[in-house]
């Protein structure tokens, strides 16, 4: 007798172009003036989606990191070897120009890079994550070496290059180049000023001179990095170096990697612990001047949070609108039931408000090689980023596992695609600061900077004259604000949630379809909504319906 039959059971979703079929994506980089890349955007979609790669990412993440500090002859070597899916992928990313799209000679001119670049970065972190780490570090460390005239023309070509190369061999023998960062230490997180790595002047001081670093790092991001941007203190305070794997004698640098962090999620990619043992490294910036001179890295890695948890977001809305529409439950599609409609809706609304800002943010990015001191522009990218960075980053935790709840208990296994983004999820909220860091630097750029907060508001306020749904939320953000300055702090995670509400009913106001719009402004003014998702006041069926086609139209 047969006893064993597979029925009711969802076919992988495999082969599908990440580009072409996200209409939210497709007229965002049109609006946001990167309609020039969207072929491109679409050949690497449907290679992301293809089941090759989706393989590679899973090969990536089943096969980590490993850690050889010694030659089988005794010699120091401290590489991390990695499953050639790893390198696979990384060549993928160096290919797009992700790590340096903006300020790639051929681009420079070109309006609207950073919406672009995110475009790409999003749809890759769909597929795999921890291959953007190395990738976001070299992008954000480039912002930060081209201010370095005779370190940069060293670096240059190798920094741009589109190839990528594996061999852990001296700068000037590799053919590209990966820079990685290293700020935290054990004691310290992110109190980076608490930091004791010592830094002692080999031949002068200064911007440009050579120093040797002792000390440590407890988080190393990607320790297999050609060089790495760290912080360490002077006589004359906390300063920023460029600290290479090989001494410019073609000696293997004295960075130790002590062990590779054993991590909840970002499988694929290696973090370490390292000692410095008299590391060579070449101040960066002006001396004392660390954090000011990392602060340009820090704020383009935030942004790379966003665009990464955008994409975790995106890629379980996905898989969890594709289950529910082929897995039956009780004598009906999952998708069909009224209740398990409204929380795919819900999920799909957020999916898409996040997806707005994370556009909006690149275009602000983009707008300051153009018109660095328009004010609206560095209000959205001084407050409206550690903003989205807490709110995006944190939201995609929670929406993470409500997606793998969608597909019950296939979604708690290893042998399918939502452990991994559910893995990945938590990551982003901590890197680059947690939660309370950045809420905490939105305070602290509102009262610096007071006229870029005006101005933000007058944009919300323009848009609510025209969108009046958008005005109860707006009028909420607006009592928060008139809070004493001593409650302020106590008060930051709701007003930045606030904040966050506003501008993303704004967009979704001004850029969605009209019954989409509204039904987000609805129900985010809904006290009842924000504790858990499928709470919201829709009650039209046919709406729900829009919602969910226009966030997957394929099945």
């Amino acid at each position: 007798m047969k006893t064993h039959e597979v029925t009711n059971q969802v076919p992988p979703l495999n082969d599908i172009n990440l580009f072409t079929t996200d209409h939210v994506l497709r007229a965002g980089i049109a609006r946001e003036h990167a309609g020039w890349h969207a072929a491109s955007l679409s050949c690497y979609g449907a290679e992301l989606g293809s089941s090759e790669v989706m393989h590679l990412a899973e090969l990536a993440n089943r096969h980590g990191p490993e850690l050889q500090t010694h030659d089988r002859f005794g010699h120091r070597i401290d590489q991390v070897d990695f499953h050639p899916a790893w390198h696979a992928l990384l060549a993928m990313l160096r290919r797009e120009g992700l790590h340096a799209m903006p300020w790639l000679p051929a681009l420079q001119e070109t309006n609207g890079c950073h919406v672009a670049r995110a475009a790409a970065y999003f749809m890759h972190a769909q597929v795999e994550a921890g291959s953007l780490c190395p990738t976001t570090m070299t992008f954000a460390a480039i912002s930060v070496l081209r201010q370095e005239e005779a370190l940069f023309a060293l670096l240059r070509d190798k920094l741009f290059s589109r190839e990528h190369d594996p061999r852990d061999v001296p700068l000037e023998q590799k053919r590209s180049l990966l820079i990685g960062m290293g700020m935290t230490e054990k004691q310290g997180g992110s109190d980076v000023r608490s930091n004791t790595t010592r830094a002692r002047s080999l031949d002068g001081s200064g911007r440009g001179a050579a120093y040797t670093l002792s000390g440590h790092k407890w988080f190393f991001s990607a320790p297999m990095s050609d060089a790495h941007l760290v912080l360490a203190h002077t006589d004359d305070g906390l300063s920023c170096f460029f600290v290479p794997r090989w001494r410019p004698d073609g000696e293997k640098n004295g960075v130790l990697i002590q062990r590779l962090k054993d991590k909840l999620g970002n499988r694929s990619n290696a973090s370490s612990e390292v000692e410095f043992d008299d590391a060579y490294g070449v101040m960066v910036g002006a001396q004392g001047r660390g954090v000011a001179t990392i602060i340009e890295m820090v704020n383009h890695t935030r942004l790379d949070c966003i665009i990464g948890s955008n994409g975790l977001m995106r890629q379980a809305l996905v898989q969890a609108i594709h289950h529910a529409r082929h897995r039956s439950a009780f004598g009906r599609l999952l998708a069909d039931q009224p209740l398990m409609r409204s929380v795919l809706a819900d999920l799909a609304l957020e999916s898409e408000a996040a997806t707005l800002l994370m556009l909006r943010l690149a275009s602000a990015f983009d707008a300051s090689a153009h018109a660095p001191t328009d004010p609206l522009q560095r209000a959205w990218r001084r407050i409206v980023t550690p903003a989205a960075k807490f709110w995006i980053c944190k939201r995609a935790l929670e929406f993470s596992g409500e997606c793998m709840e969608v597909w019950g208990g296939n979604g708690y296994v290893e042998n399918g695609p939502m452990a991994r983004l559910y893995r990945e999820a938590p990551v982003n909220s901590i890197w680059e600061g947690s939660g309370n860091v950045m809420c905490l630097d939105v305070l602290r750029a509102m009262e610096r900077e007071p006229q870029a907060c005006v101005v933000l508001l007058d944009e919300l306020q323009q848009i609510a004259d025209t969108h009046t749904a958008l005005q109860p939320t707006l009028q909420a953000l607006k009592q928060l604000l008139t809070e004493p300055p001593e409650q302020r702090e106590m008060l930051a995670r709701r007003l930045v949630q606030q904040l966050m509400l506003t501008v993303q009913t704004a967009l979704m106001l001004q850029h969605a379809p009209t019954a989409i719009g509204e039904a987000f402004a609805l129900s985010r003014q809904d006290p009842g909504h924000g504790r858990v998702y499928g709470t919201m006041p829709l009650a039209d069926a046919a709406l729900q319906q829009t919602i969910l086609q226009r966030a997957w139209p394929v099945d």
